[in-house]
């Protein structure tokens, strides 16, 4: 005849089963998690640009990384933040000025932290890469969420004023999380 099992040691293994797989599953919550935005850039009125731009918080500030298609080729273009995530009117004007909280950076000839910097399409007018900005974050005073990006139909002049920006938007998209 088999063994008869205790009640009390069947209960006691299940327990320490249960214990341990709930155990494994909580390494994701104690992990630190990755805080993250992204936005849909949507052509505005007669253009074709569109595309994705996702913003990553790290040690150095927020890595944006772009893929864009629908741009002239070979041609250069500010990605920037602008303060309201407004993207309704058809010219991308009701997203506001270039974001930028910090009022001393509002000087001639400094970049404001919205300006997250120029960026190349390719002969096929397809922009990917990445834009590592150290003056933004995803929470604060100088979070992004909730703000739009522009694509401008010129690059930035970091010379200009800062809030001249590089022209008429092609692209605009409300930065979420």
């Amino acid at each position: 005849m088999g063994k008869r099992i205790d009640g009390q040691a069947v209960h006691a293994f299940i327990v320490l089963a249960a214990s341990s797989l709930l155990l494994c599953g909580c390494t994701s919550f104690l992990r630190p998690q990755e805080k993250r935005a992204d936005t849909q850039l949507l052509p505005t009125i007669g253009n074709q640009a569109h595309g994705t731009v996702t913003f990553i918080e790290r040690s150095d500030g927020v890595q944006v990384t772009y893929n864009l298609a629908g741009l002239p080729p070979n041609s250069e273009h500010a990605l920037q933040v602008h303060e309201r995530g407004d993207c309704n009117a058809s010219d991308g004007s009701s997203a506001g000025a270039v974001f930028s909280p910090a009022a001393e950076r509002l000087k001639a000839g400094a970049r404001v932290e919205g300006d997250l910097g120029n960026i190349r399409a390719d002969a096929n007018g397809v922009a990917s890469g990445f834009i590592v900005a150290p003056d933004v974050s995803l929470d604060g005073i100088r979070s992004v969420l909730n703000r739009s990006v522009l694509l401008h139909h010129e690059a930035s002049d970091p010379y200009a004023s800062p809030q001249d920006g590089g022209g008429v938007a092609i692209a605009c998209g409300v930065i979420r999380q």
